[in-house]
């Protein structure tokens, strides 16, 4: 394995599994894998639908019988997400699972609104998988009317005051979903809108909500809670109804602020903490010359000289235990569960506390407490690795990215558990 490849396998990808067969052209395997439709959509998991039927569930049942045990959303999140995690373990397209993820945290949805406990798998799947080789703003629409966002940023609810549902009730406009659009999944404070503007987009896409009492229930329009009139944000008029947001939604997707805000993020989690200036302009210019389209800016960013330098990022809790999981390919048996590990090391799935998601540089992971947390855990998952061999390990998962330093280090170990907490625990190991 040469320096090219180990750099596709941690930089774009999860990690080496074991000592599975490296690529022998590493840029033609990254890009193979942005073919076709996701192989995770093959792994079996509850829909959407089935998603709001446990909410309509567990809505419809009594108060003191509501139990954490019997809870079906509960039930629903705990099985898909060990689905879930054996999927990203074994995955053969660790590059599209990588985007997938990336793709997911930009458009957070948050077990802090319990009820998505029973969607935000749904929401991966449905929203975010089918579009990440597509056109960002056919992404943008499948989030904004996907019953996760809509019930995790309270659109569900949001009433237009001079709507006939506003009038009659008093029910009022709720601006979460409005604002964080325009603030986190589109354009960015820097395109200089105002609060004015927020709160006419608010009002563009009242009504979008979802409804249980229907077979099979899901998204609608409820025109009773749309404000009625046309909308003007940041200098364009928008026409009521449902179509008013298609358009302003299409607008926004494809604006310039929104596509040098995606080409920042893409470079930071790919590239650099620091994004690059003249890297962010090629990606950026990808985007607007495709008019979003994200698997050409996924194939920019492997043609970048600069992605295939020395690994400067520090993996994020939840990477780092994928990556361990693959580089010890322990047989299921005996694998820790993931989320658990996750969860204990600072990053729960599917728990990010904020809609700004997970933060993407290493000085968000990298505290001393934090750390110390990382080589707790890998001496206690050392302990399972059982016959492998550490120095072997060592080398199937880092191939030219271990320094003999390191590895002359792992071969005076005391013990085959110090030998691989030396290893997992490595400042080389840590890094993609």
């Amino acid at each position: 394995m040469d320096t090219h490849t180990a750099h596709a396998l941690i930089r774009f990808g999860l990690g080496r599994r074991g000592a599975e067969d490296p690529p022998h052209d590493p840029q033609a395997w990254l890009a193979g894998q942005l073919d076709g439709p996701d192989p995770a959509l093959a792994v079996p998991c509850h829909t959407g639908t089935e998603g709001l039927e446990a909410i309509r569930t567990f809505r419809q049942t009594p108060l003191p019988e509501r139990k954490p045990e019997t809870n079906p959303m509960r039930a629903i999140f705990r099985a898909d997400t060990a689905a879930t995690m054996d999927g990203i373990v074994a995955s053969q397209a660790p590059f599209r699972e990588r985007l997938a993820w990336f793709w997911a945290n930009h458009f957070t949805v948050s077990l802090h609104a319990g009820e998505c406990a029973a969607l935000v798998h749904a929401f991966l799947r449905e929203a975010i998988r089918p579009h990440v080789t597509g056109r960002f703003a056919d992404m943008l629409l499948a989030v904004m009317r996907h019953p996760a966002m809509l019930l995790y940023l309270d659109n569900a609810q949001s009433t237009g005051p001079n709507s006939p549902l506003g009038l009659k009730q008093r029910r009022g406009l709720n601006e979460n979903l409005a604002r964080e659009c325009l603030e986190l999944h589109t354009l960015s404070p820097a395109a200089g809108y105002t609060q004015a503007d927020v709160t006419e987009f608010a009002k563009v896409i009242t009504g979008w909500s979802i409804v249980l009492q229907r077979n099979p229930p899901g998204f609608i329009f409820r025109t009773e809670s749309h404000e009625p009139g046309a909308k003007t944000v940041m200098g364009r008029t928008y026409p009521p109804g449902e179509q008013g947001g298609i358009q302003a939604l299409a607008w926004l997707a494809d604006h310039p602020a929104t596509h040098r805000h995606l080409a920042a993020k893409l470079v930071r989690h790919f590239v650099a903490d620091d994004p690059p200036p003249a890297l962010v302009r090629r990606i950026e210019g990808v985007l607007r010359d495709t008019h979003g389209d994200l698997k050409a800016a996924s194939l920019e960013l492997i043609r970048l000289p600069e992605a295939w330098q020395p690994l400067a990022k520090l993996r994020s809790p939840a990477d780092y235990v994928v990556a361990v999981m693959r580089a010890l390919d322990l047989p299921d048996g005996n694998r820790p569960a993931a989320q658990n590990v996750m969860a204990t090391l600072g990053q729960p799935l599917f728990n990010a506390p904020l809609p700004n998601g997970w933060p993407d540089t290493a000085a968000d992971w990298s505290g001393p407490e934090a750390i110390l947390r990382r080589v707790d855990w890998t001496y206690a998952v050392s302990a399972r690795a059982g016959r492998l061999d550490p120095g072997a390990i060592a080398r199937d998962s880092l191939g030219p990215l271990l320094p003999d330093a390191t590895l002359a280090q792992i071969g005076r170990a005391g013990s085959k558990r110090e030998a691989f907490t030396l290893l997992l625990a490595s400042p080389e190991f840590q890094r993609r």
